[in-house]
């Protein structure tokens, strides 16, 4: 098999990295994928940095077992706590999603004033904040856990009263503090954009980790030549395959909501 051949590989603490996928697709659509969700183990928001690290060195490691050519840590936790790590450990390519956001979010800012909302431990990890001071200094970065975003997420409660109180809450501080930009720094949010956007009205910038981190991925894979464009030939597998590490029933579920179709192709792995 040619590189440019070989499958992308994605991983998430569960199933947030489907919009990952989602963008992917759209962007590139000649690619295969590898998914594993680590649904036994979700969230890990709340895990200490040793433990996300620990998980996601062995995720990379179940990829590689396909001859990913390159990989996406479609989890913000697991990039702001381990992606440096990963990428001294292994040869394969590996992208996170809070970078391509980041410089994202500082290109469309128009008042210099980013709010982030994400997980307790990517909030802990301050990594949003150094990077935008990393790109520039100028710019003012305010951050806000949403814990229950995920399990909201995660439950299908989309929308509704309980799920518009609970943005409300979490996105009121964002507000006051004036932000003209935000960023969704977890990829179970981009299914809340409909629910925020009442919150917070239609001035204010979104900016979709996924959707980031999907065109990061194809300007990398054709820049070092292993995009897979106009390819003739399809796996006999099909192009997505999905693995978890518990209840692949429930991941089948919710993951038609997430990519606005079935899912095929799930295998648990416990």
């Amino acid at each position: 098999m040619r590189r440019q051949d070989r499958p992308i590989g994605i991983f998430d603490s569960g199933i947030g990295g489907l919009t990952v996928v989602k963008e992917l697709i759209k962007e590139s659509p000649d690619e295969d994928i590898i998914y594993f969700g680590d649904t036994a183990r979700l969230p890990y928001g709340n895990k200490s940095a040793q433990t996300v690290l620990k998980f996601s060195l062995e995720n990379v490691r179940f990829l590689l077992k396909f001859g990913v050519k390159a990989i996406i840590v479609a989890c913000n936790t697991s990039s702001s706590v381990a992606l440096t790590a990963l990428r001294r450990r292994f040869k394969c390519p590996i992208l996170g999603v809070i970078s391509p956001a980041v410089r994202e979010a500082v290109r469309v800012s128009a008042g210099g004033r980013i709010g982030v909302i994400a997980t307790r431990a990517t909030v802990a990890s301050r990594c949003y904040q150094g990077e935008i001071e990393r790109v520039n200094p100028h710019l003012k970065c305010f951050v806000q856990a949403c814990p229950l975003f995920v399990p909201l997420a995660e439950e299908g409660w989309t929308n509704g009263e309980v799920t518009l109180k609970v943005a409300r809450k979490y996105l009121s501080p964002l507000l006051k503090r004036g932000i003209d930009t935000l960023i969704l720094g977890c990829t179970h949010y981009p299914l809340l954009k409909g629910i925020m956007r009442k919150v917070v009205g239609e001035r204010i910038e979104f900016v979709d980790s996924a959707r980031e981190a999907a065109q990061e991925a194809k300007r990398l894979l054709a820049e070092t030549g292993l995009y897979s464009a106009g390819r003739l030939t399809r796996s006999p597998q099909g192009r997505c395959r999905f693995y978890v590490s518990d209840e692949p029933a429930h991941f089948k579920k919710v993951g038609r909501m997430f990519l606005g179709k079935e899912i095929e192709f799930v295998r648990c792995m416990r």
